[in-house]
């Protein structure tokens, strides 16, 4: 570990990765890479999760290759200088802010989506001029070993490579000296990843997770209220950090809701065969999710395979906070519906837990929405919609409080990987001498006019 981070050092010092113009070559080379590959990623995939060919493009590769055209298209924007006043205090000087690379960095990526949640903050880094080291989540080894091999093929080690391995490897690049950590997983190891990079003050960026809300209000458009909720839950099989976790619906409307669900899930028959649904990453999350299953509270669904390690998609009603379900993230095809009778309760009951990395509101009342927005902290989210915020490069994508720290997509990615720099430049032609001793009532008074400006 200790000689690949050397290596990268020592490569960062040539002020290679500072050119512009290296950095838009590096980002085309790995489009290139991807693209070139992209049947060895789409079997990778299905073999680790029976991902479909449709899902891995739409969910995966193409936010990738929008990533990386932004990132081309903007770069010089986001890496040129910013002039900015100095006012007269300083007179005569220039100030500007010149944003530079970190450094060394290190990107742990996610299991649930690996290639994009491992490359999306790679191409940000890249694009802001670092270089990096990438550790994928070794628990899908084929996609692991598919991007492992794609960037040993592709890119200098001493400007990009892949670390792979599990725990024991993870434990020992946390040990090292870095110049920015980036993390997404889960609440627990991002702790342990925090922990660590405070040891060398390293700054860090943690994507969370946490149990992400949907608030369902009597005056919704039902209809396409539930068709855009069952996408989001259940894509990825309900594995995706951002999927509505919960639903609070409005005790008016449970009948229908509950009745339209069902019939949105049978219509969109969820199978592997089907290229619509995937398997459960492994046998511990299996095991987890299943213990969460309560036969009485199961509206539709519940029924599991161990061998395929497959959980219908499952409705559970009357739940509490009090049951297992809502205990944890469930990252998975399980959706507890809660019911409210005032929009105060059920704000009430999303700000008793841990600020989420999500939240989805469902209504026509723009009054409930400015309630919402105003009363509930949460990381990013979306208005009659699930899911989709996180392929708008415009909007930063990160948590809060439990749910992560720190953002990026498009220019925010930049500037989580970017250290702003500030100078004041000030020429020698004129010094006035009101600053320096001996000290004197005027010049006090002229202190206090020109220290208002």
């Amino acid at each position: 570990m200790k000689e690949i981070i050397t290596a990268q050092r020592n490569f960062f010092n040539t002020h290679a990765t500072k050119n512009i113009h290296f950095r838009r070559a590096q980002l085309k080379t790995l489009q290139k890479a991807l693209e070139q590959n992209e049947a060895l990623l789409h079997e990778a995939i299905y073999n680790d999760f029976k991902k479909s060919e449709f899902d891995n493009y739409t969910t995966e590769l193409s936010l990738l290759y929008r990533d990386i055209k932004e990132a081309r298209k903007m770069i010089f924007k986001w890496a040129r200088k910013e002039n900015v006043s100095t006012g007269i205090l300083n007179f005569p000087a220039s100030s500007y802010i010149i944003p530079e690379p970190l450094g060394v960095c290190l990107v742990i990526g996610a299991w649930n989506y690996p290639y994009q949640l491992s490359f999306a903050p790679i191409i940000a880094a890249i694009t802001a001029g670092n270089t990096v080291i990438l550790k994928p989540s070794e628990l899908p080894t084929n996609t692991a070993a598919a991007m492992a091999k794609i960037v040993k093929e592709n890119f200098d080690p001493a400007f990009f490579t892949v670390v792979e391995g599990g725990v024991e490897e993870t434990q020992e690049l946390l040990k090292q000296k870095f110049d920015k950590m980036f993390f997404t997983g889960s609440t627990k190891v991002g702790k342990i990843v925090y922990k660590a990079a405070a040891e060398n003050l390293t700054p860090v960026t943690l994507e969370l997770g946490g149990k992400s809300p949907a608030i369902v209000t009597e005056n919704c458009n039902l209809k396409i209220s539930v068709k855009r909720l069952v996408w989001g839950k259940f894509l990825n099989s309900g594995q995706t950090c951002i999927a509505p976790d919960y639903v609070l619906v409005h005790k008016s409307i449970e009948k229908q809701f509950l009745e339209q669900t069902k019939k949105e899930i049978e219509s969109q028959h969820f199978a592997f065969e089907n290229d619509n649904y995937l398997q459960i990453i492994n046998s511990n999350n299996f095991e987890r999710l299943t213990k969460m299953l309560v036969k009485e509270k199961i509206y539709y669904g519940g029924e599991t395979n161990v061998e395929t390690r497959c959980i219908q998609p499952t409705i559970m009603q009357n739940v509490t906070l009090e049951d297992a379900v809502m205990q944890e993230e469930i990252f998975g095809p399980i959706l507890p519906v809660i019911t409210y009778e005032t929009i105060e309760e059920a704000i009430a009951l999303v700000n008793s837990l841990p600020k989420p990395l999500s939240c989805y509101l469902f209504t026509k009342s723009s009054s409930i929405k400015k309630k919402v927005l105003k009363e509930i902290s949460f990381g990013g989210g979306a208005i009659n919609e699930t899911v989709m915020h996180i392929t708008n490069e415009n909007l930063p994508f990160g948590g809060v409080g439990h749910s992560g720290m720190g953002n990026y997509h498009g220019e925010a990615g930049f500037k989580t990987f970017t250290h702003y720099k500030s100078v004041m430049d000030k020429p020698t032609w004129l010094d006035p001498s009101i600053r320096y001793y001996p000290h004197s009532p005027f010049r006090l008074k002229l202190m206090r006019r020109f220290m208002k400006f």
